[in-house]
């Protein structure tokens, strides 16, 4: 069944033009999704079938609603939206159940970007975040004599490169245009840097390239240039 998305609006908050420049067929909804003591409407995340939930923090109970979508619609993947990403957001978001968490005004093909992630079991924890933990990571190893980096020789030269950049905290965007490529060739390359070494998200590849995490190669994997 094809992904819907739904955005929870209010009285603080419209859904962004780019929003819906990336899902034009998404659907917005008033919050909260699911009123307690009350069954779902046939509106509502959890009877519409709804897969990806976009929540603003605009809205001052958005950290409820987090909570009610995780334990009365699990199958939804909630993302948080913020006009003013801050890390320690970032991590409540995370600790509430968000699948991921973005800037409200984010370009269309970021957002389609997230929904890919999360639609796929992985985490989005945001730029921010993502630097500090691989900050904090690569200072423990340079302290470590016995850490290695993730055996990636199974990788052609351009995902080795598209691997290594998205790792380092580049958008899909950046590394196109560091690589002199587009951005297609570049999600082309990244879902086959994703099966390779077995990873689900951009989190977990820059884990595995960080910490030195090693992954049996997949029978047949060449590493020519693709």
């Amino acid at each position: 069944m094809k992904t819907r998305h739904c955005f929870l609006t209010g009285a603080l908050v419209n859904v962004p033009a780019r929003w819906y420049q990336a899902f034009p067929e998404g659907i917005a909804l008033p919050g909260p999704p699911l009123p307690p003591h009350e069954p779902p409407s046939p509106d509502s995340p959890a009877s519409a079938g709804v897969t990806v939930v976009w929540v603003p923090v605009a809205h001052t109970n958005w950290m409820e609603w987090l909570l009610q979508l995780s334990r009365e619609a699990p199958a939804c993947h909630p993302v948080v939206l913020s006009a003013m990403p801050e890390d320690q957001e970032a991590l409540l978001a995370l600790q509430a159940g968000a699948k991921g968490y973005v800037h409200l005004h984010s370009a269309p093909s970021l957002f389609r970007e997230v929904a890919v992630v999360v639609e796929h079991g992985g985490l989005w924890p945001g730029a921010g975040l993502v630097a500090r933990f691989l900050a904090a990571t690569t200072n423990l190893l340079q302290r470590s004599e016995t850490a290695g980096r993730g055996d990636i020789s199974m990788l052609s030269a351009r995902e080795s490169q598209v691997a290594k950049a998205v790792a380092a905290g580049l958008s899909n965007k950046e590394v196109a245009s560091r690589l002199n490529i587009s951005e297609r060739t570049v999600k082309a390359h990244l879902g086959a840097v994703f099966e390779k070494l077995e990873v689900r998200d951009r989190l977990q590849l820059a884990l595995f390239l960080s910490a030195g995490a090693r992954t049996p190669r997949k029978a047949g994997a060449e590493g020519g240039d693709a």
